[in-house]
């Protein structure tokens, strides 16, 4: 039987750490029966321009990708409210090829509660639906980030595992890594 190849998605490349994190993670999904494959795996050429290079770290992303049968993305919050943008697009590009999607997060909090204490509690709801002081309206679909991302995991029969890691290891906690692992090794290669 072919293992199955799983991208796996996240923030964690941007840490000071990343090669130890991802290779940690690697390690992780090879014994849960997957084989891996991640950003950093191929090496990025030599370009003249940034923009050159950005260029061809996308391009290589996407080919890592299409080479995977399935997904798993750490939609923990980064640099804001919601999950990384890079993720985002990741999880996107893989749930539109029609692939298995699963996703963790390490922040226990919906995106509604995020952006509520983001705002400190000062959301409207006169107008029927909750909105932020500039008039914007709030999901509130007890999901962990936007409909669309946590939709599109679960409308392929996947889940999303939410963690509760301390606020100094929402990037490097496995926990809730593991459990998703876990729980796509019993969907997919034990069922």
């Amino acid at each position: 039987m072919k293992q199955l190849r799983v991208y796996l998605a996240g923030p964690e490349v941007f840490l000071p750490n990343a090669r130890e994190i991802l290779d940690a993670k690697i390690e992780l999904t090879k014994t849960a029966g997957f084989l891996p494959v991640s950003p950093g795996d191929l090496g990025i050429p030599e370009t003249v321009t940034r923009k050159e290079k950005g260029l061809a770290i996308s391009a290589i992303d996407e080919k890592l990708m299409r080479s995977a049968d399935m997904i798993i993305a750490n939609l923990t919050p980064f640099r804001g409210l919601s999950a990384d943008t890079g993720t985002c697009f990741e999880l996107g590009f893989m749930c539109a090829l029609e692939r298995p999607a699963f996703a963790y997060t390490n922040d226990a909090r919906d995106h509604y509660k995020r952006i509520h204490d983001h705002y400190d509690g000062n959301i409207c709801t006169e107008s029927g639906s909750p909105r932020t002081p500039d008039n914007m309206s709030v999901e509130d679909f007890d999901m962990v980030d936007n409909l669309m991302m946590h939709g599109g995991i679960e409308n392929r029969g996947g889940v999303v595992v939410v963690g509760n890691a301390a606020p100094d290891q929402m990037m490097t906690d496995f926990t809730a890594f593991k459990q998703v692992l876990e729980i796509a090794a019993n969907n997919l290669l034990h069922s």
